[in-house]
């Protein structure tokens, strides 16, 4: 018979208590931004993040939107899932697209400090109306009531959300089922 090292014991006890601590979200600094100017403006003040991490994360927000944001068959059925006036067509917000196809407009933007401390890497996200009143990130997953001010937010609002560019617009039945995002964007279909 084998005996078993008490050292063994307490190696696998700690790895496994290290592996529970990994599985806990990294909370950072995150602020929600009407528009650049009001990132820029507060950077002035010597506020969270630079001008150059205004300027950096409102493109990186605008990117997202042309990829990223809900698509709809129509105007109406967009402005169902953001509210009156808050949705524009394709074409207009891409420079491009479709002129049958609605997105909604960016109504601001989430800018994370990835890294801590004044100038770490930031990571951002566009901000949608919702019909409510409220405000969501590009994947839905998350729902802010305004967009403006500052919190500390789990990295994972900051995670890429499905490509949407070139997939089929949700109807009025698929945008009801999914609440105007869905679960992920890849699994929307057109009906």
């Amino acid at each position: 018979m084998i005996k078993r090292s008490k050292t063994v014991a307490i190696t696998i006890l700690g790895a496994a208590a290290f592996t529970l601590a990994g599985c806990q979200e990294e909370q950072i600094d995150a602020s929600a931004f009407p528009d650049l100017q009001s990132c820029t403006a507060q950077a002035q003040n010597g506020g969270t993040f630079t001008a150059q991490d205004c300027d950096a994360a409102f493109a990186e927000a605008n990117a997202l939107h042309v990829e990223s944001a809900p698509r709809y068959e129509s105007i109406a059925v967009c402005e169902e899932q953001h509210g009156q006036g808050n949705c524009g067509s394709e074409a207009t917000a891409t420079q491009g697209g479709s002129g049958s196809i609605f997105m909604p407009l960016i109504a601001g933007y989430l800018i994370g400090n990835m890294l801590g401390g004044r100038g770490g890497a930031a990571a951002s996200q566009p901000l949608y109306k919702n019909g409510k009143g409220s405000f969501s990130n590009a994947a839905g997953t998350s729902t802010f009531s305004n967009n403006s001010g500052s919190a500390k937010l789990g990295s994972s609002q900051f995670a890429r959300p499905a490509t949407t560019a070139g997939k089929p617009p949700m109807s009025r039945a698929t945008a009801m089922s999914r609440g105007g995002f869905g679960t992920s964007g890849a699994g929307r279909t057109g009906s």
